[in-house]
C-alpha cells in the first residue's frame, strides 16, 4: 500500500478533525507571520478586529475600568442612608426582616445587633445623592455618578462572589467578561493587550482577600484572550524584558525562527493554541516597546500626581493603579480590571474602614475627573463596586470601638458606575427600612453584565461560544438589561 494512503487509513478521528481545522487558523498565521517586513514596518498596528456582526448596535462604550473592590463595601456606611436606624441601635434585628436568609456560619444562630452608619451622611452635589462623609472625593462627584444601591446576589461567600461578577457563575472554569470583551470586539491597539490586570491591597493588610488567576481568565475560550496581569515590582508583565546578552535583533530572529517551526506543527495537528502561542509571542515582543514608556510615570504633570493622592507614587498601591489605568485606556487597552483587597470587616470596622476610604477614594474620583478633562469619560464606562454587602447587624461586640464589624450580604448592596452611556447623577433602586432587602427596583449581578454589555453594543444573548455541546455566554440563561440608569 501507498504510505500516503496508509497514512489516512490509520489517523483517528481527532487527527481528521483537527486538520479540518487548520484552514481557519492558517489566515490568522498569515497575519502574524509577516516574512517580508522587519519588525519596525510592523509597529505600531492598528486594531484587531472581532467577531462578525459585533458590536450589535452603536455603543456608548468602548472601553472599561473596573474598579472591583474585593472584600465586600459596607453599603449601610456609605452609601444606603438609614437615618431610621439610630434608635434602634443594638436592638435585634426583627425576624420580619431576617426572614431566614442564609448566613455565614460567623453569624448564623448568634445575636444580631442593629449597627447604624458609623459616620455621618450629607447630600451632595446638585442631584442631591446620599454619602457618607467617609467619602469626601467621591461625593464631589456625585453629579457624574450613578448610584445602585439594590444590586443583589445569591452568592455568600467571597471567592464565588466575585467569580459570578467577573464570569457569570460561581463556579471557576468560565471565561471573565474582560475576555468575553476581547472575543467579542477584538483589541484597539495590537501594540498592547485588550484586557489589563492589576491589584492591590490595604497596606495595613488587615482584611486582603486572594486573588485567582481564573478572576482574569479566559476559561473555554481561546487562551490569548486571559487578562495580562501587570506587577508592581520588577518587570511591569512578567519575562518582558530580553534574557541577559540577548540583544533585540536576535531576540526578532529567534521569535521569527519559532513562529515557523510552529507554523509547521499547527498546520500538521490543528491545535488552535498554536496559534494563540505565536500570537502571544508576537504581543510579547511589540509589548517590550510600548509597555516600559506606558508606566513610566515621570511624565506625568505634577498636579495630575496631586489629583490622585499622595499613594500615587508607591509602586502597587491603588492610586497608581488608577494612574496607570487611565494611561492603558489611553492608549486603546478595551477592559481594565483593577482588584483592590481590604474591605472584608468583620471585627475591624470602626478602625480600618475609614482607613480603607481614604486609600481609595481620592484616587477613584481622580480618575473620573482626569478621564473628563481629556473627553475620555464619556466613552469609558467606569465601575467601583465589591462582590456583595455588608449586614445591618453588628458581629461581635458592637459596644468594643476597636472589635466589630458586618458579615456578608449579598440581599441588597451598593455600587456605582459612571461615564460611558450611563444616567449621571442619578440614584436606581431602594432597599427597604433596614438596608437589608431590595424594596424596589432589583439589579442581580446578570442583569448588570447584560447593561454592560448593552453599553458596549453587544446584545448579551448573542455574544455565544460553544463549548461540550452548549452554546454559553456571560450572563448564563439570565439577565435583563437596566434602561432606567441608561443616558
Amino acid at each position: 500500500m501507498h504510505p500516503w494512503d496508509e497514512h489516512n487509513l490509520t489517523q483517528t478521528r481527532r487527527q481528521f478533525f483537527g486538520r479540518g481545522a487548520t484552514g481557519i487558523g492558517l489566515a490568522a498565521l498569515a497575519s502574524l507571520l509577516n516574512d517580508d517586513q522587519p519588525a519596525s514596518a510592523r509597529e505600531p498596528q492598528e486594531a484587531d478586529e472581532g467577531l462578525a456582526g459585533f458590536p450589535n448596535h452603536p455603543p456608548k462604550a468602548k472601553r472599561v475600568i473596573y474598579l472591583l473592590q474585593s472584600g465586600a463595601p459596607t453599603h449601610v456606611d456609605l452609601f444606603d442612608y438609614k437615618p431610621n436606624l439610630i434608635p434602634l441601635r443594638g436592638t435585634p434585628l426583627p425576624a420580619s426582616v431576617q426572614m431566614g436568609q442564609r448566613l455565614t456560619t460567623m453569624t448564623q444562630g448568634k445575636e444580631q445587633p442593629v449597627l447604624p452608619a458609623i459616620a455621618p451622611f450629607h447630600r451632595h452635589g446638585d442631584c442631591g445623592t446620599w454619602i457618607s462623609d467617609f467619602l469626601p472625593y467621591t461625593a464631589s462627584i456625585a453629579d457624574e455618578i450613578c448610584l445602585i444601591k439594590s444590586m443583589h446576589t445569591e452568592a455568600i461567600n467571597h471567592a464565588p462572589a466575585v467569580t459570578l461578577f467577573l464570569t457569570g457563575g460561581q463556579l471557576p472554569g468560565r471565561p471573565s467578561f474582560g475576555a468575553w470583551l476581547s472575543y467579542g470586539l477584538g483589541s484597539l491597539n495590537q501594540n498592547l493587550p485588550s484586557f489589563c490586570v492589576m491589584t492591590s491591597r490595604d497596606k495595613e493588610a488587615s482584611c486582603g482577600q486572594l486573588f485567582y488567576d481564573y478572576y482574569w481568565g479566559s476559561g473555554f475560550l481561546p487562551s490569548k484572550l486571559q487578562g495580562v496581569k501587570f506587577r508592581s515590582n520588577g518587570d511591569p508583565v512578567l519575562y518582558l524584558s530580553n534574557p541577559e546578552g540577548l540583544s533585540t535583533k536576535i531576540r526578532r530572529g529567534m521569535l521569527d525562527d519559532l513562529a515557523k517551526l510552529n507554523e509547521l506543527k499547527y498546520q500538521q495537528v490543528g491545535d488552535p493554541e498554536i496559534v494563540t502561542r505565536i500570537a502571544q509571542y508576537e504581543m510579547a515582543y511589540r509589548m517590550q516597546a510600548s509597555v516600559p514608556e506606558l508606566t513610566d510615570l515621570s511624565t506625568e504633570p505634577k498636579h495630575i500626581l496631586d489629583m490622585y493622592g499622595p499613594d500615587v507614587t508607591r509602586p502597587g498601591s491603588f492610586a497608581q493603579n488608577c494612574l496607570l489605568a487611565r494611561r492603558l485606556s489611553e492608549q486603546g487597552v478595551r477592559y481594565v480590571q483593577l482588584m483592590h483587597a481590604g474591605w472584608d470587616q468583620h471585627g475591624n470596622l470602626p478602625t480600618q474602614l475609614k482607613i480603607q476610604c481614604e486609600d481609595t477614594d481620592q484616587p477613584s474620583a481622580a480618575l473620573v475627573r482626569d478621564l473628563k478633562q481629556r473627553g475620555l469619560l464619556d466613552d469609558t464606562l467606569i465601575i467601583w463596586g465589591g462582590e456583595f454587602g455588608r449586614t445591618v447587624f453588628g458581629q461581635g461586640d458592637i459596644n468594643n470601638k476597636q472589635a466589630h464589624g458586618r458579615d456578608h450580604h449579598g440581599r441588597c448592596f451598593s455600587l456605582w458606575m459612571a461615564g460611558g452611556g450611563i444616567k449621571p447623577g442619578f440614584s436606581y433602586g431602594e432597599t427597604d427600612d433596614f438596608a437589608y432587602n431590595v424594596a424596589q427596583d432589583p439589579v442581580h449581578v446578570h442583569d448588570f453584565q447584560a447593561t454592560l454589555m448593552h453599553l458596549l453594543g453587544i446584545d448579551h444573548t448573542k455574544l455565544t461560544f460553544k463549548y461540550q455541546g452548549r452554546h454559553f455566554r456571560l450572563t448564563d440563561v439570565h439577565g435583563t438589561v437596566v434602561q432606567p440608569i441608561l443616558s
